[in-house]
């Protein structure tokens, strides 16, 4: 039997890191060719990583909530084989000196340091290092290896294995500890069996240090806890935050944006909603005013495709596309995501209705994958969904357009007759706001299509006028 790692795969999308959510699988553990052992979050989604080999697992190398790098190995797993299983972390010979410059010698599974293993990123509100020789490594709460006699050198401490430092607590205890930004592993458990209990967690949130760091891996603290905690909280900016706070400022500050906006009477898309709703041909897809909004875009986009484009700066050039890949902006327990439909502008009616669907469920999972999230040419932001009317949206990097869709109320709307006259009458209404780069769209571009757009939410036949 031999002991061979299992090592942290390239997500794609130029992605370097990854953050660990969950492990499916603990030491012990039988694996088979394929099974999903790890779920881990990027930049920009929720990955399930398969293992591409079957044994037993012999430890993981990493901890829910380390950051690891692509490459780096995060299981150990024992192998059908003829190699000896004495350096599991790696192709490297066990005599090679490790990180420190020291050479570790000859090691079996299991006793004193191990060549070559890997060193996680230490979690952000651990305990501080200690000068005591007995103490752990930073941020770590395990003690040393004894000290080596002085003729040698010292050995490093063995890698904190996470199964046996993972805090024991019920899952409504770790879910406030993650709201709260508080480390379980920094807790000293009160509850009976070594268990953190709720009173535990909320302790020391409360007596938490001044820097106020949280756990890695931690999320936004939810509105209740933010109220009910401590004076100040704080959490990293990482994962999909992170991505899109720096997506936002190169694109604010990178494309000269102009917004325009329409108020505009939405009653005949309403009733359209409605019949659709009752149509058994759409029984099996859920029909939103959106629905009608997405398509109406897709169409002037196709009838304007100049403002379906991109700026290449390394280039110099401006890329027109040919198919409108129509991002749908979607607010995620993980933060904000804008993941697309490929070809939006090709679907009928109907698939559209289906495609929205899957990319909102997929979505709020946290499934996205990476490549529903490259490629978009332009947006839609409902920002109606929240009561809003309407807002100055910031282009998603790469896209010329992105449009705001505000919330539908009934308001008094001056309607005119056929024969000129003119009543005041409760309608559907809506706003509706452009955004682009004028780098790429002039304003009459941006106005005729803006335009457009309003037109077939007014009078959905304005369409059969295209054809």
């Amino acid at each position: 039997m031999a002991v061979k790692n299992f090592n942290l795969p390239d997500p794609g999308e130029g992605l370097t890191e990854a953050d660990v959510v969950s492990w499916k699988v603990q030491p012990g553990d039988t694996v088979t060719v394929n099974q999903i052992i790890i779920e881990v979050e990027t930049a920009k989604s929720l990955v399930e990583l398969p293992i591409p080999f079957a044994g037993k697992i012999t430890e993981l190398l990493v901890a829910e909530g380390d950051t690891v790098d692509v490459g780096a190995p995060i299981i150990s797993v024992e192998v059908e084989g003829s190699e000896p299983a004495a350096d599991p972390t790696g192709d490297a010979p066990a005599a090679e000196a490790d990180e420190a410059g020291e050479s570790s010698g000859p090691n079996l599974v299991g006793y004193g340091a191990k060549a070559g293993s890997t060193r996680r990123r230490a979690r952000k509100g651990s305990a501080p290092a200690t000068a005591d020789p007995a103490a752990g490594a930073p941020g770590t709460s395990e003690p040393a290896a004894p000290a080596a006699p002085a003729a040698a050198a010292p050995a490093p401490a063995e890698p904190l294995s996470p199964q046996a430092t993972r805090a024991l607590a019920k899952p409504p205890v770790r879910k406030l500890a993650k709201d709260l930004g508080v480390d379980l592993q920094s807790i000293t458990p009160t509850g009976e069996g070594g268990i953190v209990t709720r009173a535990d967690v909320e302790t020391a949130s409360s007596g938490a240090s001044g820097d106020g760091a949280a756990a890695a891996g931690a999320v936004a603290p939810q509105d209740t806890a933010i109220a009910d905690g401590p004076a100040q909280s704080r959490v990293p900016i990482k994962g999909v935050r992170k991505a899109t706070a720096e997506a936002m400022v190169s694109s604010a500050f990178t494309a000269p944006h102009v917004s325009e906006f329409v108020t505009v009477d939405v009653t005949a898309m309403m009733e359209m909603v409605e019949r659709l709703k009752g149509d058994r041909s759409f029984k099996d897809v859920k029909v939103t005013p959106l629905l009608v909004v997405a398509k109406a875009f897709t169409l002037a986009l196709r009838r304007h495709a100049q403002a379906n484009a991109s700026w290449d700066g390394a280039a110099q050039e401006i890329v027109y596309h040919r198919d409108v890949n129509l991002g749908i902006a979607a607010a995620t327990p993980r933060g904000l995501l804008v993941p697309n439909i490929k070809a939006a502008d090709r679907l009928s009616l109907h698939d559209l209705a289906g495609a929205l669907g899957d990319l909102v469920a997929t979505a709020r999972d946290g499934k996205t994958q990476p490549a529903d999230l490259g490629g978009g040419t332009a947006t839609i932001t409902n920002v109606g969904v929240f009561g809003v009317d309407t807002g100055t949206p910031i282009l998603n990097p790469g896209e010329a357009v992105i449009l705001a869709f505000g919330a539908v109320r009934r308001t008094p709307w001056v309607v005119t007759a056929a024969d000129g006259s003119e009543s005041i009458e409760p309608r559907w209404v809506t706003q509706l706001a452009l955004s682009f780069d004028h780098r790429l769209v002039d304003g009459e571009l941006g106005s005729i299509l803006l335009a457009d757009v309003a037109a077939l939410l007014h009078d959905p036949g304005t369409a059969f006028l295209w054809a």
